[in-house]
Parts: structure tokens; C-alpha cells; sequence
């Protein structure tokens, strides 16, 4: 691709008076127009050993926190998680037995003492 020098100094002035037009507007319309605003870079683009380089890291930090959470856990896969054995629910359910028949025998007294004669 050959371009003649009248060619470059054409574009250089149609460019300078791209520029001139752009800051006019920009006083117009009171705000700041980047000087880069009409030329279009394209989508930049990674090196194929640097996307490899960041894939290895994220499945490395992965791997790290996977295994942290493998280490703290104490379930089997599939069980259902449950705050009380069986033996500490058999504990509650006798302990509740035991205050409603408390319960029951203190509602009991009451309304024999509001049976019997006061003298």
C-alpha cells in the first residue's frame, strides 16, 4: 500500500480541522470531548500464553478454596444436616414431658383451692 505525500498531507489537515470542529463543540456544549473520541482502536486483544497464564491462576485460587471447604466439613455427602442426635432429642422430649406434668399438677392445685371453703 503506497500513499503519496500529497495523500498524508491531506489526511493531516483534514484531521486539524477535525480537532478544531471538536473543541468548538465541546465549548458549545460545555463539556470535554477526548481526543481519541473518533478514532477506533478495536477490541484489544490477549496473548494466547497470557489468557493461559490467568486461566492457571483461577483454577489454582479454585482449588485452594475448594480445598478449605473440604477440610472443614464433617457431613457425608447426602445426609441431612440436624443440630441433635437422637439421643439428645429422646433427652428434650423427656424434659418437656416433665414440665408439662409440672404444669399440669400446679393447675391442678389452683383449682382445688379454689374449690375448698374458705373459713
Amino acid at each position: 500500500m503506497d500513499i503519496s505525500l500529497n495523500s498524508l498531507e491531506e489526511a493531516l489537515s483534514i484531521r486539524r480541522k477535525m480537532d478544531t470542529l471538536e473543541k468548538r463543540l465541546a465549548s458549545i456544549l460545555g463539556t470535554a470531548i477526548s481526543s481519541g473520541s473518533t478514532s477506533s482502536r478495536g477490541a484489544q486483544r490477549i496473548s494466547a500464553a497470557t489468557r493461559a497464564k490467568i486461566a492457571a491462576a483461577a483454577r489454582a485460587r479454585w482449588a485452594r478454596v475448594k480445598a478449605d471447604r473440604a477440610g472443614t466439613s464433617t457431613t457425608v455427602p447426602g445426609q441431612k444436616k440436624s443440630g441433635l442426635t437422637p439421643a439428645g432429642r429422646k433427652r428434650l422430649s423427656q424434659l418437656m414431658k416433665a414440665r408439662w406434668a409440672a404444669s399440669r399438677k400446679e393447675a391442678v392445685k389452683e383449682t382445688d383451692s379454689l374449690l375448698l371453703p374458705r373459713f
